[in-house]
């Protein structure tokens, strides 16, 4: 197991070396990717509502999906680089209805040969009040770990398939190129942050 301080070294190191290869890499525009440590709760705000449209244009059912669901946190903007360890992070937020109950960051670490960088928005589904309250009453929240996530799929009417509207947390992936399919999302590490 990986001590928090040489986790942390790694993590900074990937960051700064796959910065160079993330150039002209990303799923918002400029202005959007100011999701630094100084990003304001309404500059969130504002990049989640653009990134649930950009979901609800793209993934037909996903609308209604969100309506009936208890919340769902949208991570507008995860950044990602790699040079033999990978990194990624991201800052967004945690919606029910209109009403934002608050603001959390996403971190993944991984370890392989791998060279590059991506960005790309996340957004997951809370189904189920449960799986809210296990989420919002914990001390940090891991996919896989303290929740099993299911990948949203769409079947070939084109709809949300059933067991992506049937599980406690269901969660999409987007590129550039639209839905990423077969994504995994285990070892996000999630907390809440305040601003």
């Amino acid at each position: 197991m990986m001590s928090q301080s040489v986790r942390s070294l790694l993590i900074a190191a990937t960051v700064a070396a796959g910065g160079l290869a993330m150039v002209g890499c990303t799923t918002t525009s400029p202005s959007d990717v100011q999701a630094s440590p100084r990003a304001t709760g309404s500059s969130i705000d504002a990049q989640v509502d653009a990134t649930l449209t950009r979901l609800y244009a793209t993934v037909s059912g996903s609308r209604e999906l969100v309506a009936r669901s208890k919340a769902v946190l949208v991570f507008p903007t995860v950044v990602g680089g790699s040079f033999v360890v990978g990194a990624e992070h991201g800052r967004g937020a945690l919606r029910s209805g209109s009403r934002t109950l608050g603001y959390y960051s996403t971190t993944a670490a991984s370890i392989g040969w791998q060279a590059g960088g991506q960005s790309k928005a996340v957004v997951y589904i809370f189904n189920t009040q449960e799986a809210l309250d296990k989420f919002v009453n914990g001390n940090g929240w891991s996919a896989g770990v303290d929740a099993t996530v299911a990948v949203g799929r769409v079947g070939a009417n084109g709809v949300i398939d059933t067991n992506t509207a049937q599980a406690p947390v269901s969660s999409f992936v987007m590129t550039n190129a639209g839905l990423e399919a077969g994504v995994s999302l285990q070892g996000a590490r999630i907390h809440k942050i305040n601003l």
